[in-house]
């Protein structure tokens, strides 16, 4: 059975994409820790980062740095990057707009409607 993420990027379910490109989605997390807390994830469905194929691989963090960048700019603060890799098997970081307030593990509860607010704030068309 393909992964939640797979899921995802196949549209059979919905999420709050902020950048696709021909190998890599970028999503809000449903349970984020700050807002704009971002999921970047191979289509490449690979259980652990460090066994993506090289070009899935680069692929993967060059979407992160692009996106990081972007985010930092929109919202005039520093991303934080995560890569646990134990809660879905299938390779992902996580991007997290800093704050002050931010404690590890805690997630935030939003609406539909911030969600959205976000997403639209973050939404990355850039394909440079």
């Amino acid at each position: 059975m393909p992964s939640i993420f797979s899921q995802i990027i196949n549209g059979d379910i919905p999420s709050y994409k902020i950048y696709e490109d021909d190998k890599t989605y970028a999503f809000l997390d449903i349970h984020p820790e700050t807002k704009g807390h971002t999921l970047v994830v191979p289509k490449k469905e690979v259980d652990k980062i460090y066994d993506l194929p090289d070009d899935d691989y680069n692929a993967l963090m060059s979407t992160v740095k692009k996106l990081s960048r972007h985010m930092e700019q929109t919202l005039g603060r520093r991303t934080l990057w995560k890569v646990i890799g134990t809660d879905v098997p299938h390779a992902h970081v996580h991007l997290l707009p800093y704050d002050e307030t931010w404690e590890h593990g805690r997630t935030l509860e939003l609406t539909p409607d911030e969600f959205e607010q976000i997403r639209i704030k973050l939404e990355c068309k850039d394909t440079n």
